[in-house]
């Protein structure tokens, strides 16, 4: 590998250049923020609404949606007549619809945010026709729970929407009637505390994070692990090897390792989750084991799947939507954590029960989870992590399981 011919130190230096460098704006992102201070300054009709009507807007994926959930429940216990509509991705929508928090679900192809297929409409154009929608439906406030979400803070601003709430970002900004101060803190707690005009102010040890796992998909997993022939009582240990960048992938042979230690020491099954386009990668892994494993992965719902999770002693995998929906689960966790931070992204939740493994390389976390124009043998960050480390954390994570 070509990193190998540099030295640790020497790698960290580079790398933390390079993130600083793809930090900076390029010319036509700030073309981009120069049109939309522009825009900001457009004098926009109020929709006149004054219902109690509040839309959230969340365009990411899995991770992120589950970790704006706490505030939307809080909100809906401290004022349990607002209707709270949630502006998410369709990739969202089927973790969302679970919450009875939540009143309605919206979707829309969020710029930027779409992993497989191109946006059929420019973000312009997709903002118009969006807006548009909204301003019929009629809200009295927005979230934008997104910091650095420009383009949401841009739609509540031309649908009229009257109250306007997100982070002192500034291409965000402008568009608000109430920015906060931007801390780099969990993201639980950067959600929950732009809903504090609606909840007031919050201790981090009173917010929990759960999925409302229903009995029609405990069923359904208790039917499949009859299937492959496990016992009621079998404990059940799972691994989420995927995720959605190259650069938190670790390796094949290792994961093999840590499933065949936890298999023998715990006398446990080892079941694999993941999407169906990571079949390759379960298939490399299981491989390399000696021991016997499982597969749920690509025929689960979201439902399902936090259904299995609730059920195994523990949930293993790097930082990936999957760790929060097994936090969310109420199940002990083993992150492996490379380039974002796990003082953000962390799962929620008691540390003793949730582990994360990380390697000491100087450049993490450089917060840049794509690097597809580097060679990823220069951003070992998660391939450092030894198999040792992952098995202490999984051990400690079971034991207080246990407990």
């Amino acid at each position: 590998m070509r990193s190998c011919a540099m030295d640790r130190e020497s790698l960290a230096r580079r790398n933390a250049r390079m993130a600083e460098s793809l930090r900076r704006p390029a010319a036509k992102h700030r073309l981009r923020d120069g049109l939309l201070a522009a825009a900001a300054r457009t004098p926009i009709i109020s929709s006149g609404e004054d219902s109690q009507r509040l839309l959230i807007i969340r365009p990411d994926h899995l991770g992120d949606v589950l970790l704006c959930t706490p505030a939307i429940q809080a909100i809906k216990r401290s004022r349990p007549q607002t209707s709270i509509h949630v502006l998410c991705g369709g990739w969202s929508a089927e973790a969302l619809a679970s919450y009875s928090a939540i009143d309605r679900v919206l979707t829309v192809d969020f710029p930027g945010f779409q992993r497989e297929n191109k946006p059929s409409k420019g973000p312009w154009r997709l903002a118009l026709e969006t807006a548009r929608l909204l301003r019929q439906i009629g809200y009295a406030s927005a979230i934008i729970m997104r910091p650095d979400h420009w383009w949401g803070a841009l739609v509540a601003y031309l649908a009229g929407i009257k109250e306007r709430v997100g982070y002192d970002i500034s291409n965000v900004a402008p568009f608000l009637t109430r920015a906060y101060p931007f801390e780099r803190r969990h993201a639980v707690e950067q959600n929950m505390r732009l809903a504090e005009g609606w909840t007031g102010e919050m201790r981090s040890g009173d917010i929990q994070l759960r999925y409302p796992v229903q009995a029609t998909d405990s069923d359904f997993i208790e039917g499949r692990l009859r299937a492959w022939n496990l016992l009621p009582d079998r404990r059940l240990i799972c691994i989420h090897p995927g995720s959605g960048r190259v650069s938190k992938i670790w390796r094949a042979e290792n994961w093999a390792a840590v499933a065949d230690e936890l298999s023998t020491r715990y006398d446990a099954a080892i079941v694999y989750t993941g999407t169906a386009a990571e079949s390759e990668m379960r298939a490399e892994i299981m491989a390399h084991m000696k021991t016997n494993s499982a597969i749920a992965a690509g025929a689960t719902t979201i439902g399902q799947l936090a259904a299995l999770y609730e059920r195994s002693a523990a949930v293993l995998g790097p930082d990936s939507g999957a760790m929060h929906l097994a936090a969310a689960a109420n199940t002990p966790t083993v992150a492996l954590f490379g380039p974002a931070d796990p003082g953000e992204f962390a799962p929620w939740g008691d540390r003793r029960r949730h582990l994360v493994v990380s390697s000491d390389i100087g450049c993490r976390p450089c917060r840049i989870l794509d690097w597809q124009h580097d060679d990823p043998s220069f951003h070992p960050c998660v391939r450092e992590i030894s198999v040792r480390q992952v098995l202490e954390a999984a051990s400690r994570a079971l034991s207080d399981a246990a407990n």
